[in-house]
């Protein structure tokens, strides 16, 4: 009697609309599950269109071409004989639901739409797609006449069903119902259902990874089962980088675990489990047998194709496996690197172009494209043919193999350091001597001419001549005077990105990468059109904290000492004239507060939803043995005073990877206003009100003491 199953789910780089690309790397996973033995293929979220859509969901053309795919895939030899669960928008009775199309040899099983909709942070699926609102309830799905002629039927299941095949019962969630309060599988698993799939959407933030794992273990756990989890993987088109962990578990336990971070566009894992495993588990948990017994059933397909096979007594089993987490350290190193390296294929550009400044924030944007030159040559010297075909369409050389990150570092990235006469000695020695140890071309310029130009503009027309407050000029002046330099050096890394290369006789243009953080972001301590301006920011959604840490492990990781001085060195934009050749600015006092505060000024007042008085509130408690509540009340009254006069950069911050739930890109994952009444003076007073309590209190208790 056949009781093991070999079941398959996969991570793949899908690209939105790319329908070409999409089929072929579907197609391919599924040849790979069948190579391997599976009998069920599981797929990503909305796989056939690419999930990263967005409003194109509302255009016909996405339905219709997402039809076409589901047309190819189901007449495709390599689809015959496996159960294949893959992931598209569906149109039924005039409403979009996100589904899952099920099919086995050319007959559509099932349609399963989306119960649960993911509506916070970067997710907008409510924007689009309606819930299937009628639990354990089918209809009818009229077939559009392309799909007939194929399949033979005319109408075939749609709703909240599961599958029956001879040996066991199958039944789908989809990415958000995992992590609803009554997810799906409960009753599911109490009905029987003895494998859960789930098709996810999900992308990379820090520290996220065991939320993931611990979700599917525990499910298992409770209810006992098999449970797929199938990822998108890479950039699909904007700010978010999916990041795999396709996995398989059992009973609580991780038999499969895929990698986080590849550049393998495919990705298919595979184990082989015996069923019975699964009901001798469930047999011993009471409290779950009593619910059982009252659950309500779920409508069943039933399918005439069995998991197992009859002689199955000597296929061997998947042992468990100790899942493997990166350190923050290495998902900062690999997390961004991928996603400039589908940027850059995606773009066909011909590289990078980046302002080296000497500090922390350029060193770091620096070494990710180093370690993305590293996860190439890695990646080709294991034989991967599409990174090979990529990188040589990229440097425009056909014959090429990188076999070095450093030569092709040399290829790939251009930096350059931009100084005016405010720059310092150290910070374009610490560009240079990183720059030279991972290899990239470097370019050395002044800006002053430039400077000196500009200005030369404005007091020929006003008659004036601004000065730096070092020089006895008004506050007004010398931001005019910083700005300036800043923004000369925006369009001078344009200029070089355009023609660096032609001026090398190569082909191409370079995307220039911008390295404003997160916490920067926030405060907004960048000038509007500066270098913060760029194509995109690798670093924008990552804290100054934790790229420190990934500049120390790219020290030790790649062994680039330049890194050392960098760390040393205090944070500084050098806009402001040098006192006796020494920086007389540092970012930390420009600001009024460290980054470790920025941090936590930033999770209050995204995470914890805090406003002015709220986030007062906390910080009374979190910092009552380092500051007084007037200390307290400053600075909260400083960072809410600068966040709302400086709100207004964030509209044209430039596209940066999201990794930090605090982030405040105005695009679509922080919606705010970008007019404030800066004064805030409601919610100051309410502040002031209870700092006086406070200080009264104080006294009292200090009096009475005497």
């Amino acid at each position: 009697m056949g009781r093991k199953v070999t079941v398959a789910t996969c991570a793949l780089n899908q690209w939105a609309l790319d329908f070409e690309g999409n089929l072929q790397r579907i197609l391919k996973s599924i040849e790979i599950a069948k190579q391997k033995g599976a009998k069920y293929r599981l797929g990503p979220e909305l796989e056939i269109c690419g999930y990263g859509c967005w409003d194109h969901y509302y255009e016909s053309d996405t339905l219709l071409h997402s039809l076409q795919v589901l047309a190819a895939l189901l007449e495709s030899q390599v689809t015959q004989d496996i159960i294949c669960d893959v992931g598209m928008p569906v149109m039924h009775r005039n409403v979009r639901y996100n589904c899952r199309v099920i099919f086995l040899n050319r007959k559509i099983l099932l349609i399963r739409p989306k119960v649960a909709l993911a509506n916070e942070g970067n997710y907008r699926e409510l924007r689009w797609f309606t819930p299937w609102s009628r639990s354990r309830q089918t209809e009818e799905y009229f077939l559009p006449r392309m799909l007939q002629d194929l399949t033979k039927q005319e109408t075939v299941p749609f709703g909240d069903a599961v599958l029956a095949t001879q040996d066991t019962c199958i039944g789908s969630e989809i990415c958000e119902e995992l992590w609803m309060p009554h997810s799906p599988h409960i009753d599911m698993g109490l009905d029987g259902v003895e494998i859960f799939t789930n098709a996810s959407g999900s992308h990379h933030v820090l520290r996220k990874a065991h939320a993931r794992v611990d979700l599917v273990t525990m499910a298992t756990t409770k209810n006992g089962g098999i449970y797929l989890l199938a990822n998108q993987k890479g950039c699909d088109g904007d700010r978010l980088y999916y990041d795999g962990c396709a996995m398989i578990a059992m009973n609580g336990s991780v038999f499969a675990q895929g990698s986080q971070f590849s550049l393998d566009d495919v990705e298919v894992l595979t184990a082989t489990l015996d069923l019975e495993d699964v009901r001798s588990y469930r047999a011993e948990i009471s409290s779950r047998n009593l619910a059982a017994s009252r659950v309500s059933p779920y409508p069943r397909v039933k399918v005439d194709f069995a998991l197992s096979c009859h002689e199955d007594l000597l296929e061997p089993l998947s042992e468990p496996v100790e899942w493997k987490y990166h350190s923050i350290g290495e998902e900062i190193s690999l997390g961004p690197a991928c996603w400039l390296w589908d940027f850059l294929r995606r773009s066909q550009q011909g590289g990078f172009f980046l302002p080296l400044s000497g500090g922390v924030d350029s060193a770091a944007t620096a070494c990710l494209v180093y370690s993305m030159c590293h996860q190439v040559c890695e990646a080709v010297k294991n034989g991967n043919q599409e990174v090979l075909a990529d990188i040589r369409a990229v440097v425009n050389q056909a014959s090429y193999t990188p076999e070095d990150p450093r030569e092709l570092c040399g290829r790939v990235l251009t930096t350059c350091y931009m100084a005016s006469e405010n720059s310092s000695q150290e910070t374009s020695d610490r560009a240079r001597d990183l720059a030279q140890q991972i290899g990239s071309h470097h370019i050395g310029l002044g800006i002053d001419p430039a400077v000196k130009a500009v200005l030369g503009i404005f007091s020929l027309v006003t008659g004036k001549r601004p000065c730096f407050a070092a020089h006895g000029g008004s506050g007004r002046e010398d931001l005019a005077l910083q700005n300036v330099q800043a923004r000369l050096r925006m369009v001078i890394a344009y200029l070089f990105a355009q023609l660096s290369l032609w001026s090398r006789d190569a082909r191409g243009g370079l995307l220039v990468l911008g390295s404003a953080n997160v916490d920067e972001s926030l405060l907004g301590y960048l000038t509007k059109y500066d270098c913060s301006s760029a194509d995109i920011n690798p670093i924008g959604g990552i804290s100054k904290t934790d790229l420190r840490t990934f500049v120390q492990f790219c020290l030790e990781r790649f062994q680039l000492p330049a890194l050392q001085r960098i760390l040393a060195a205090p944070a500084t934009a050098e806009l402001e004239p040098l006192a006796e050749g020494q920086v007389s600015q540092t970012d930390e006092e420009d600001m009024g507060m460290t980054y470790s505060e920025l941090s936590v000024f930033g999770r209050l007042r995204k995470m914890a939803k805090a406003g002015p008085y709220s986030m007062f509130c906390k910080l009374l408690h979190m910092w009552r043995d380092t500051f007084t509540p007037r200390q307290v009340a400053d600075k909260v009254e400083r960072f809410f005073s600068k966040y709302a006069t400086n709100r207004h950069k964030m509209t044209t911050l430039t596209p940066a990877y999201h990794a930090e739930s605090y982030s405040p890109d105005d695009n679509r994952f922080d919606l705010r206003p970008f007019l404030y009444r800066a004064g805030w003076p409601w919610q100051f007073r309410c502040i002031e009100g209870q700092v006086l309590q406070l200080e009264r209190r104080e006294r009292q208790h200090l009096d009475g003491a005497d």
